[in-house]
């Protein structure tokens, strides 16, 4: 079983990354892998709703939405970090999951379980982490919580290293996704098989 890791920070080992190293060695200890992926530090556009993924099953735009998407589906289970910008994710990270949540195989998601890890030099962290988990909660996907909001203080991997419950947050996030991938492998060995999807209706609110 593995996890991928999204680290949508502008710096590849920024604060954001420190809390995904720390849920990566947990999960390491638990008998899961993991692999961090970050985004980069390119401009990712936001998504225009041109409609060429439906059609070509992937967006037109050749960046790191395709590369996340063409490897997801070989993961059991996602971790989204993001710093925290204006009391919000980057504008980066949100392009990124809107274009991928919306151009991305709906498989590579269902029913698999998904966490948030954000960081932030002081205050913004819930309306970050909430920002993220709606992507989760719109795709069918098992949220793993801890034992606290998921977030991590410090304006650096330096500065966030110092934060140690930020840190021990990370590890109880790992522990749970551990314990969830597990539970969800034994049920399927037992025979318990994911929910059947009915065909989406749509219902536009317009008189």
């Amino acid at each position: 079983m593995k996890v991928l890791l999204v680290n949508g920070g502008p710096h590849k080992n920024g604060a954001t990354n420190r809390a995904l190293t720390e849920i990566a060695v947990t999960l390491r200890k638990e008998g899961i892998g993991s692999e961090i992926f970050w985004i980069g530090n390119d401009p990712i556009a936001g998504c225009i709703g041109c409609g060429a993924c439906r059609k070509d099953g992937k967006c037109f735009r050749d960046d790191a939405v395709n590369r996340f998407n063409s490897i997801a589906s070989g993961f059991d289970g996602f971790v989204f970090g993001s710093p925290v910008h204006y009391a919000a994710i980057s504008g980066a990270m949100s392009s990124f999951m809107d274009r991928v949540f919306y151009s991305g195989d709906k498989n590579i998601f269902y029913m698999k379980p998904a966490a948030a890890a954000v960081s932030c030099r002081r205050g913004g962290a819930s309306a970050a982490f909430d920002e993220i988990n709606k992507y989760f909660t719109i795709s069918c996907m098992p949220i793993v919580s801890s034992q606290y909001w998921n977030q991590i203080h410090g304006n650096s991997a330096e500065e966030a290293e110092k934060d140690e419950e930020g840190l021990q947050t990370m590890r109880t996030l790992a522990k749970n996704m551990a314990f969830m991938l597990k539970c969800f492998e034994a049920g399927k060995s037992a025979g318990i098989n994911v929910p059947e999807k009915e065909a989406a209706v749509k219902t536009n609110f317009i008189r």
